[in-house]
């Protein structure tokens, strides 16, 4: 089964479970279970044997601790301690208070959000947690559900990064780049050329980033999102109520508000958080980095999970600080820790089966069957770009990784393009980003998924189900924008089909909504 169209059942279980169910917990178990069984032949002691490895090494494999998914887990508990304290300091709720005399339209806190985006390029994950603490209180007190701000969030966190070259991703890619072009032996180009020049061809992290400025513009509410607006609107009632006990990063009320709180008292934590951030990772890359440090070098060899534990516990230490010092009512001070770890929780579990998931698929072999599908086709070499996309998005979607999707597509689709023509080799690298980061949005497998809902403090199905709409409007825009690529071979066709044939869906969705 391993390798072939059976590889595809582990995820289509689980796919169709959380749609089904809405229970994201029970679907990953269930994906998980199959895959293991299907593995070992439906024997049921070696696929209970292989699903404890599975987590156990998350944690620990070959006799040492796995410290990047350690001091990620680490980073989320910090995280759960620092939005508790922030709450307990009543700098939320100051910050909201300041931010509704400013921003005094619902669109002027989405737009806000969207423009913080752009702005922290860096990393995917650095970017949708700390948006969620500094947007939040700025979309409540707007009444924009957390749906809509996970989508806002989600949207301008992978995009953006994908197509920085001085960022974590950026860094990444363009090693594995070097790596191709060595492997490929083409002369004419280097790996950081080969970025640059991807950035105008990767039509869907352009189109998604784009569009989210059209949705709030437009005040674009589709599929269940309709719902989860309205209900904010109306009631005021940013979570669906059906959901109030799964949703990660929310303390339930469990923690009082400080009503003598000062909008520093949250801000200065969050600056302490990004400025210890990207110092440690600054820090960290120009420590690792061989020969000549450059900005490229500091981010292919920075430890962005240990940066985001040391601004993490930067960030709590003031925000304690800042709690003990303060007069008036308090939470009890342990009560806060526990609410804050607690709150948490949701998110881990998710993240925890999310990896085990991708382990099992990995062992089943669905990457290599989709990878095959590409190398064994027989598609008109000038539609490669448009191949490779599809693919890469399908299993974005099904594995629920796109640095894993990077790490296997962009060397098949360099040396097809090196093969076939090597004119293509830029436009096939870009198409198989831009696959990727579409379907790692719609995957509930995907950690950015996971940290976005996080960030945003919404119920994480509800977040998938509201961005999916979205995600195929960009997505279906750049298949097109793909296709005249492929027919004339004409970037500015290829962008400018993918930018009017969105433009155009979003005026057409918005006559039929009114």
């Amino acid at each position: 089964m391993e390798g072939t169209i059976w590889s595809l059942v582990p995820p289509l279980v689980m796919i169709i479970l959380v749609l089904a169910t809405r229970k994201v917990l029970i679907s990953l178990g269930a994906g998980i279970i199959v895959g293991a069984l299907m593995i070992d032949q439906f024997n049921v002691l070696a696929s209970i044997e292989r699903i404890w490895l599975s987590f156990q090494e998350l944690f620990y494999a070959d006799g040492a601790w796995d410290v990047w998914s350690i001091q990620l887990v680490l980073f989320l508990i910090l995280l759960g301690i620092l939005i508790a304290f922030l709450t307990a300091s009543g700098g939320a709720r100051a910050f909201g208070n300041w931010a509704i005399q400013r921003i005094e339209t619902r669109k002027g806190s989405q737009y806000t959000t969207g423009l913080l985006g752009i702005g922290i390029f860096i990393d995917d994950y650095f970017n949708a947690l700390t948006i969620g603490q500094v947007a939040r209180p700025m979309t409540d007190r707007q009444n924009v559900s957390r749906a809509k701000l996970a989508y806002l969030i989600d949207s301008t966190s992978a995009p953006i990064t994908v197509l920085s070259p001085i960022s974590s991703w950026g860094a990444y890619i363009i090693g594995t780049i070097a790596t191709i072009i060595t492997a490929n032996e083409i002369s004419n180009i280097q790996a950081l050329e080969s970025f640059v020049q991807m950035i105008p061809y990767n039509f869907y992290a352009l189109a998604a980033i784009a569009l989210v400025f059209l949705v709030i513009f437009f005040n674009l509410n589709i599929g269940p999102m309709v719902r989860h607006e309205n209900r904010a609107i109306k009631s005021g009632q940013l979570i669906d109520p059906l959901n109030k006990d799964d949703i990660p990063g929310d303390l339930q009320e469990e923690v009082h508000e400080n009503k003598n709180g000062k909008v520093y008292h949250l801000l200065l934590p969050i600056i302490v958080l990004l400025g210890a951030t990207i110092g440690s990772m600054i820090v960290t890359g120009a420590r690792a980095s061989e020969g000549e440090v450059t900005a490229i070098s500091i981010f292919a060899n920075t430890n962005v999970n240990f940066s985001l534990v040391f601004g993490g516990a930067a960030a709590v230490l003031v925000s304690v600080i800042f709690y003990f010092v303060q007069s008036g009512e308090k939470s009890n001070f342990f009560r806060v820790v526990l609410e804050g770890i607690k709150a948490m929780l949701p998110a881990i579990y998710i993240l925890v089966l999310a990896w085990m998931i991708v382990s099992i698929i990995g062992d089943i072999g669905t990457d290599a069957y989709l990878s095959g599908v590409v190398e064994n086709s027989n598609i008109n070499v000038s539609y490669l770009p448009l191949l490779v996309f599809v693919i890469a998005g399908l299993m974005a979607f099904a594995t629920g990784t796109s640095w894993g999707t990077f790490g296997i597509m962009l060397p098949i689709a360099g040396s097809m393009a090196a093969t076939l023509d090597v004119s293509l080799f830029v436009p096939a690298l870009a198409a198989v980003l831009a696959g990727s980061v579409f379907g790692d949005h719609c995957s509930p497998i995907s950690d950015t998924t996971v940290l976005s809902s996080t960030g945003a403090g919404s119920n994480h199905i509800d977040h998938v189900l509201t961005q999916i709409p979205y995600a195929l409007i960009a997505g279906v825009s750049s298949i097109l924008g793909y296709v005249m690529y492929g027919a004339f071979g004409s970037l500015i066709l290829g962008l400018l089909v993918t930018f009017v044939i969105m433009i155009g869906i979003v005026l057409l969705l918005k006559k039929v909504m009114e």
